[in-house]
């Protein structure tokens, strides 16, 4: 068992990768024990990543708020409390907070054998995110 004090700062998310204010709390980086990279990102009202995708998936748990998240050529789903999306393998896709609330959730994902965890493409348009 590995035990790791909290103390980790919280730092916000580049504005490269997102739009609008994001916070990001590092839980786990991949390393020689094990492949998957986990972090609990909170979002602002109207924040959200940019498009990307994940060489082998991703898993969101989301744990406060009302979110969105879409994939490309899809629709905008709403996200709730409890809610658990996977993005499939080099599915590229975004989420967010919706314009009126808050919204935050545990992002969990796992490296590839080049240590890669995730591709950042354009950012996400207005009209793309529905506002």
């Amino acid at each position: 068992m590995k035990y790791t004090k909290s103390g980790n700062q919280t730092f916000p998310g580049p504005e490269q990768t997102f739009t609008g204010t994001v916070f990001v709390d590092g839980i786990r980086t991949p390393d020689e024990q094990s492949a998957v990279g986990c972090a609990h990102v909170r979002f602002a009202p109207g924040a959200r990543t940019a498009w990307h995708h994940h060489p082998k998936g991703q898993t969101l748990y989301v744990t406060d708020g009302i979110g969105l998240v879409a994939r490309r050529g899809g629709e905008v789903q709403e996200i709730r409390p409890g809610d658990v999306v996977y993005i499939e393998p080099g599915e590229e896709h975004w989420h967010g907070a919706t314009a009126e609330r808050f919204m935050s959730h545990v992002a969990i994902q796992e490296a590839d054998e080049n240590g890669d965890v995730v591709t950042w493409l354009d950012h996400v348009t207005d009209e793309e995110y529905g506002a």
